[in-house]
């Protein structure tokens, strides 16, 4: 039987280190490519490039605090099944949870546990199986049903601009409302996150930005972190 030591040196090997790289590449092509038609449409569309601008930065930040917490996941993913992997599948999923989750089930019905003794390496292949398909549903969702749900989008809106952007706002507060809720049912740490993150949001948009104006491209970034800052310190008083 393979000691853990041996199942993570065929893990990290330099072939799946180059195998899993062709992926990543591709996902990072996919972001330039999608950059530049964003760039095309808004010149096409004559949208102020400061907008644009602005737009990107916001995104930016916001991104800051969901990728630090994929990356936490990501260290811990490392150690049990590999870098190369772990690297692969966060850098095209993102849902830290959901893909430790996928490896943790898995590793179980293999009989096995995340770094337990009698990890081998056919229980690492069904965990790396099982997180790939775990992500297949929402790649061909995405790729074969998103001009249709365009469609759809723009025929319930009945071509009205103003209706088609209420429409899209309530659907994505619906989506993210729902995972906030399954998140604050998980205990009082995810509770103090959400709660917290609420607060300083309110904070800044009601009190700080308008003082401060071009604090407002920063506020959910700062609302976010401020957020998970309060939930480690909630963690830790509780340890």
């Amino acid at each position: 039987m393979e000691n853990l030591k041996e199942v993570m040196r065929i893990a990290n090997l330099p072939t799946v280190w180059v195998l899993c790289s062709v992926t990543v590449v591709v996902s990072l092509v996919q972001s330039l490519l999608f950059s530049r038609l964003a760039r095309k449409t808004a010149v096409e569309a004559k949208i102020d490039p400061e907008i644009t601008k602005t737009a990107f930065r916001v995104g930016l930040i916001s991104a800051i605090g969901p990728a630090v917490g994929v990356f936490i996941i990501m260290v811990g993913l490392m150690a049990t099944i590999g870098s190369p992997m772990a690297w692969l599948r966060l850098s095209i999923i993102g849902a830290a949870p959901t893909e430790l989750t996928a490896a943790t089930l898995s590793a179980e019905a293999a009989g096995s546990r995340l770094g337990a003794d009698n990890f081998t390496v056919k229980v690492m292949a069904v965990t790396w199986f099982a997180m790939a398909l775990n992500g297949c549903g929402w790649l061909l969702v995405s790729g074969l049903f998103s001009p249709y749900l365009e469609k759809l989008r723009e025929k319930v809106g009945g071509g009205d601009k103003k209706w088609i952007a209420t429409l899209s706002g309530a659907a994505s507060l619906g989506v993210f409302g729902y995972l906030c809720s399954n998140e604050i049912r998980r205990g009082t740490g995810n509770m103090t996150a959400a709660l917290s993150g609420a607060v300083a949001m309110v904070i800044l948009v009601k009190l700080i930005v308008p003082k401060f104006p071009k604090l407002s491209e920063y506020a959910l970034g700062i609302a976010m972190l401020f957020g998970m800052a309060c939930a480690v310190a909630h963690d830790v008083a509780h340890m």
